[in-house]
């Protein structure tokens, strides 16, 4: 969708001509319109399986959305045209007009937008409208359109014709959907005749005006990957031309959202850069950033994301772990976010804020009471302080406690008309135990929602838990080395490792162990890291901020600490400890290197993982290759020179570097390709036929990296005493401009093969490493998805994207099938294997 300068001339509004194949995106948007939508309370079919996957989980209509069939669909609208003008939807990165978003509570959300389709002779407009949620659209006044399908994050399409008249046309469209929890709600029109389209937005700006606000919308980003102990600044390709009101806000990506700073400010005629005063001394975190840009109808408004950091040295922790838990419980207990655990750890450690803990209070049992999405996560921590502290709560408070606690829905087959997730392996767990320790807590009081005791409840969970630990057991986790739903694990498995009857707690300290393990593995100086089961970018650039990295630093003597609570002030209030050898594989000893290989989850994600002291590679091999992507990070890579040091490559899976979708632009793949490790190379085969993206990338977390050479095809990287290497056999380009400027290096092409590479040491050990990869020969051959690999001095790797995968013409069988981690290679070993590794 592109600007029209044929037509500026008959009229000054802004215009932009629609060809084949793009997507109508420039719009008068209204603000949200929403109301709570819950139905009528009723239990829900228990489809739970104990048999967990990854990606969209059929669980059919809740309560909410057969109401929402029976009230809404189909209802008679009468046409708004005098909505308050919120905002401009212009031309961008995204094909999409999108509102996706997070309710915790079953919502009704609307908008209305507006423009003007111009024609020259009257025609009939083909279009192809996809949405999630539902839409219609009239046409100087007259409903044409209507199209429901109301399918909760399930895309749906349909074509369709407007009529319309020779000269201006007034369109208005009206989106809605029903929001569960994470609610996937957009709509795309687009063209599908020959002859393109002209689109006129009616405001008082000018072309060259609102294509400078879309500029500035597209391209702006945080000037660096994170901000030490300094103000935030943006920075835009180009100018705005006019002194330009921007509003920032920066909220916080916990449950929470809450607001850490606000600032008005200006940007000026000339400038591209603009400094965030308030911005320095931001709790640490990786916080979105809210921009509203201009005034009145002519404005826009951008959300991304920066790092906020205090230091970039990880903290020397004390050599005993009880003392690495107290000194992580006192900084909960004065840094953690406003959620129940940091009221747990101020209570343990014997913080009297007694206004701070009462806002806590409120909010938790205003979101349990509300049976908001994700409350079971604060349902557990809050048994384990009612359990560990009540007899310090007020009396009224551990009443409402209580009374907060007997009117839960604890499952399924309990009546309730909310949309809390119930069919995760995360949430399966959370619910269980919450079930189980309200259940102990109160053995003879009656549940309200169930009509069972707590006794009968507790046994109930029990049984329910079993189930949970014999998939785990056998398959392993589908939410491998995920930063964002480790910690949630830990709040079910720390709770019942210490309050559980010995069978359950023996079966959690063994999960934990495992666990543990293969954190250890994956972190490399102080940072956890790795290909991942399930990931959002709010972790992946997250460095040393996501919640578990701190319980690296309090496990393994060597991280940061942050403000997350979901579950650390649990752990540090257990007499739990991770096995001692762990340690060893968190921070390896200088000249150690180690490969290892096992399988998590009922899909078998197969994870290679190769680190020494200074560089780690980590893949998950032969995993669904050739389909859709949702959330899997198939690929890591990070060195150890700096906490952002980081590398991945991936297809994206939406057109929006700032992008929620599962797969987004850079968490998961919108396809899925063939992957392939031994030591410390990897091959990748990439086939994108079948999705709109026709090109592959790799992202840089270019603030942590000393050195950066791109050099015949192959990006060459140093971070401290960590070396990494990137070959992409269509070529590499580095992104100068936009929102992923010095930070993305695409590669075009359907078909395309990837490889990685890690090494470490002192800088002529770079520049050996530089000289053998540039002598590294590569060939693919695109017909036959066929890569091969050969280093200087070493054996051929060939991966077939439909076939296998042979180091020196053996093939390479990955049969390393059980949940806990094999060392399948370690130099320190007496015996080891005397294959020489490739690069290190």
């Amino acid at each position: 969708m592109e600007s029209n300068p044929t037509t500026i001339a008959a009229s000054s509004e802004p215009t932009y001509r629609v060809s084949k194949g793009e997507t109508i995106t420039a719009w008068i948007v209204s603000a949200l319109i929403r109301a709570d939508f819950p139905g009528v309370a009723a239990p829900a079919e228990d489809r739970v399986d104990y048999r967990f996957l990854n990606g969209f989980v059929e669980v059919g209509d809740l309560p909410c959305r057969k109401a929402f069939w029976a009230e809404m669909v189909g209802r008679a609208i009468e046409p708004e045209r005098n909505w308050p003008e919120a905002r401009l939807n212009l031309p961008g990165a995204n094909r999409r007009v999108e509102f996706t978003g997070f309710w915790h509570t079953p919502t009704h959300v609307r908008r209305w937008l507006k423009g003007t389709f111009r024609c020259q002779t009257a025609r009939k407009l083909n279009l192809r409208l996809s949405t999630c949620g539902g839409v219609r659209i009239w046409v100087n006044g007259t409903e044409q359109v209507r199209f429901k399908p109301f399918q909760r994050n399930v895309e749906s399409a349909c074509d369709l014709t407007l009529a319309l008249e020779a000269g201006d046309n007034d369109i208005l469209l009206h989106t809605e959907d029903l929001a569960e929890r994470d609610t996937i709600w957009f709509f795309e029109l687009e063209l599908l005749d020959e002859a393109s389209l002209t689109v006129v937005l009616p405001i008082a700006l000018d072309q060259e005006e609102v294509g400078r606000l879309a500029a500035l919308a597209r391209d702006v980003r945080p000037s660096q990957d994170v901000f030490v102990d300094e103000a935030l600044e943006v920075i835009f390709d180009t100018p705005p031309g006019r002194d330009l009101p921007v509003l920032v806000e920066v909220v916080s990506h916990g449950h929470d959202s809450a607001v850490l700073a606000r600032a008005e400010v200006l940007l000026g005629a000339h400038e591209t850069r603009l400094s965030i005063p308030g911005t320095r001394g931001l709790p640490d975190g990786y916080h979105a950033v809210r921009l509203t840009i201009g005034s009145g109808a002519g404005t826009i408004t951008r959300v991304i994301d920066a790092a906020f950091l205090s230091q970039t040295s990880p903290g020397a922790g004390a050599s005993s772990i009880e003392v690495r838990k107290r000194t992580a419980l006192a900084y909960s207990a004065r840094f953690g976010a406003e959620r129940i655990g940091r009221a747990l750890a101020m209570l343990a450690a014997g913080d009297d804020d007694k206004p701070t803990i009462d806002r806590i209070f409120a909010a938790t049992l205003h979101a349990i009471g509300r049976r908001e999405d994700c409350s079971d996560f604060v349902m557990v921590p809050l048994l384990w302080l009612l359990r560990g502290y009540g007899r310090r709560l007020a009396p009224e408070i551990a009443e409402k406690i209580r009374q907060t606690v007997l009117g839960y829905r604890y499952w399924i087959d309990e009546p309730g008309n909310d949309v809390m997730w119930f069919w995760s392996e995360n949430h399966v767990l959370c619910f269980h135990v919450s079930q189980l320790l309200a259940g102990e807590c109160l053995p003879d009081a009656l549940f309200t929602a169930s009509g069972r005791t707590g006794r009968q409840q507790a046994e109930l969970a029990t049984a329910r838990l079993s189930r949970w630990f014999d998939a785990v057991e056998a398959h392993g986790l589908a939410e491998w080395n995920s930063a964002a739903y480790y910690p949630i694990d830990f709040i079910g498995l720390m709770a019942l490792e210490h309050w559980a009857e010995p069978d359950l707690a023996a079966r959690a300290s063994h999960q934990l162990d495992l666990v543990f393990e293969m954190i250890a593995l994956h972190t490399l100086a102080g940072v956890p890291a790795g290909s991942q089961g399930r990931a959002y970018d709010k972790e992946l650039r997250a460095g040393p901020l996501t919640e578990l990295a701190p319980f690296a630093e309090v496990a393994f003597g060597e991280g940061w600490l942050n403000g997350g609570v979901a579950s650390l002030p649990m752990f540090c209030c257990s007499n739990y400890a991770p096995p001692a050898h762990l340690k060893g594989f968190a921070r390896l000893e200088p000249g150690r290197a180690i490969e290892a290989r096992y399988a998590q989850g009922l899909d078998a994600g197969k994870l290679v993982l190769f680190k020494n002291q200074s560089a780690q590679l980590s893949t998950v091999v032969d995993h669904k290759t050739g389909r859709k992507g949702h959330q899997q990070h198939v690929i890591d890579i990070r060195l150890s020179g700096h906490p952002m040091a980081r590398l991945w490559v991936n297809h994206p899976g939406e057109d929006d570097p700032w992008g929620t979708q599962r797969p987004s632009y850079w968490a998961g793949s919108g396809m899925l390709p063939r992957v392939a490790q031994h030591r410390d190379l990897a091959l990748m085969i990439f086939d994108t036929q079948d999705h709109r993206n026709g090109w592959t990338h790799a992202y840089l977390g270019r603030d942590g990296l000393d050195e950066v050479l791109i050099e015949d095809k192959w990006l060459l990287v140093r971070s401290g005493a960590g070396f990494a290497a990137l070959h992409a056999t269509n070529g590499l380009e580095m992104m100068e401009k936009g929102a992923t400027a010095g930070r993305e290096i695409r590669s075009e092409g359907r078909r395309s093969g990837w490889i990685a590479a890690v090494s470490c040491g002192d800088p002529a050990d770079f520049e050996r490493f530089r000289e053998r990869i540039i002598a590294t020969a590569v060939d693919f051959d695109a017909d036959r998805l066929m890569l091969s690999v050969t280093p200087p001095d070493r054996p051929e790797l060939r991966l077939a994207y439909e076939g296998t995968f042979s180091v020196g013409g053996q093939p390479m069988t990955f049969d390393h099938t059980q949940p806990r981690p094999e060392i399948t290679f370690d130099s320190a070993a007496p015996g080891r294997d005397p294959a020489p590794l490739f690069y290190s």
